[in-house]
């Protein structure tokens, strides 16, 4: 088979590459997907008892228009909007999100040190050379301690003085001293913070309902159950697992971009780009474990409207948990009946976990941080779980060094790589930008358009 495109990977990126690929007038292309389904880390999944869950808790908030129209003609009236709902769970208690602009909710000795340690001369002073300097010199060391530090190293399975801050922007609400004391003196909530202060949701079929749609325009273009085995990049040929032969002329990669350079890619000795792999190597990711907890409500249950939850304490071994009965009444087999409480944990080789411990440990965290009554635990008739190997890019300190190496090596060979792991830039990684990426490529592609959302240099 000849193509123009190949294009690796049916997740957001490889489909709005494919979208705007047809848009344009163009169909000599076509997409490797190795799953039997569409959508990637955006999948969603029914489970035996009737419940959908997706992969870790999505919201649709958007920073573009082209991406806004896209989602308008695949849902139509088919979703719902909502305004965030977020909390903390610290000291027992619950703070509103973001945590620091709500300090007013803890005990009285957590809320004073999180104000003391933002009086002048508290804090960090220097050049913070990682994450965790920067959290102490913004945060100072009581909203360290109490939410900051754990909840990050929760998250990413990655001490904070391993990763660098350039990647924050709008992902984290910094901190003013002024306006906290406000809010405790005044008693007043402050959470209107943040680009998904509000946010959509498909009526039906959970987060990959976008993504089943947005495939199903491209019937014909994508081949499942095609594994990429290896891409040879002198003779510009991609062979899959099942025995698909392929030959391009430019590749759209968003496959994880340190597989496709430490595994598939081969030159014309049969070996790989050293230097490439080297920089690869430098490269580092956490995996995630999601666990579905489903159950009936009862009379006596209390009806929460939270959307998220964050954990950063050790009473849990999730980060966070979505009240996915709250995002839509069709995730659960019985809408208005049940509970589905979505539950994430993260895992390294800095944060091990037992996986075939993790469910049981899910529901016991649950009762721990209240969420969970412990009386109702029989009640619980359904668990869902799956892992993910890849579950963010963590934005470690030799990050952009290892990018600025391996991006234009293989852009040199017709090969790009974005999206969340096929460009490893967390900052760059919701939806809306990773749908954009392929869009930004394609266009590059056709007419010479710059990108703007990714950027290696």
């Amino acid at each position: 088979m000849k193509k123009r495109y190949l294009i690796i990977g049916a997740g957001p990126t490889g489909l709005g590459a494919a979208h705007r690929l047809r848009e344009l007038g163009m169909d000599d292309f076509i997409v490797l997907e190795r799953h039997g389904h569409a959508g990637g880390l955006a999948a969603s999944f029914k489970d035996d008892n009737g419940f959908t869950w997706d992969i870790g808790g999505h919201v649709v908030f958007s920073h573009y228009a082209y991406f806004d129209a896209l989602l308008d003609s695949l849902l139509g009236d088919e979703r719902l909007e909502h305004e965030r709902e977020s909390w903390v769970r610290s000291c027992a208690t619950w703070v509103p999100y973001p945590f620091q602009n709500n300090i007013r909710h803890l005990p009285h000795e957590p809320r004073w040190e999180c104000v003391e340690g933002l009086l002048p001369g508290n804090r960090f002073d220097g050049e913070p050379a990682n994450f965790g300097q920067w959290i102490e010199r913004v945060f100072g060391a009581g909203i360290a301690k109490h939410f900051m530090n754990p909840y990050n190293f929760k998250v990413w399975a990655t001490p904070p003085e391993l990763m660098q801050y350039g990647w924050i922007g709008e992902r984290v609400s910094v901190v003013d001293l002024k306006r906290v004391l406000k809010n405790i003196i005044l008693e007043r909530d402050d959470i209107s913070w943040g680009p998904n202060n509000t946010f959509k949701f498909p009526l039906h079929g959970g987060t990959g309902e976008i993504f089943r749609r947005l495939a199903a325009r491209l019937d014909g273009f994508i081949e499942y159950n095609q594994e990429v085995a290896a891409i040879d990049a002198d003779s510009k040929t991609v062979t899959t697992s099942a025995g698909l032969t392929v030959q391009y002329e430019a590749i759209l990669n968003t496959a994880p971009v340190d597989i496709l350079v430490s595994r598939w890619l081969r030159g014309g000795d049969r070996g790989g780009d050293a230097t490439m792999i080297e920089a690869a190597g430098r490269l580092t990711h956490n995996s995630v474990h999601v666990a579905g907890v489903g159950l009936d409500i009862r009379a006596e249950d209390e009806r929460n409207p939270r959307c998220w939850m964050y954990f950063p304490e050790s009473d849990s071994p999730f980060y966070r948990v979505t009240n996915f009965h709250n995002y839509s009444p069709n995730n659960v087999a019985r809408p208005g009946q049940q509970l589905a409480f979505m539950c994430e944990t993260s895992y390294s080789a800095h944060k091990r976990e037992r996986l075939d411990e993790l469910m049981d440990r899910t529901i016991e965290g649950l009762v721990n941080t209240s969420m969970l009554d412990a009386a109702r635990v029989a009640d619980v008739h359904t668990r869902w779980e799956t892992t993910v190997d890849y579950g963010y890019p963590v934005p470690c300190l030799e990050r952009d060094d290892a990018l600025k190496v391996i991006q234009p090596r293989l852009e040199a060979k017709d090969i790009y790589s974005r999206g969340r792991f096929g460009g490893w830039k967390y900052e760059v990684g919701n939806m809306d930008h990773s749908v954009m990426q392929g869009v930004e490529w394609a266009d590059r592609m056709l007419s010479g358009a710059p990108e703007t959302t990714y950027r290696w240099e």
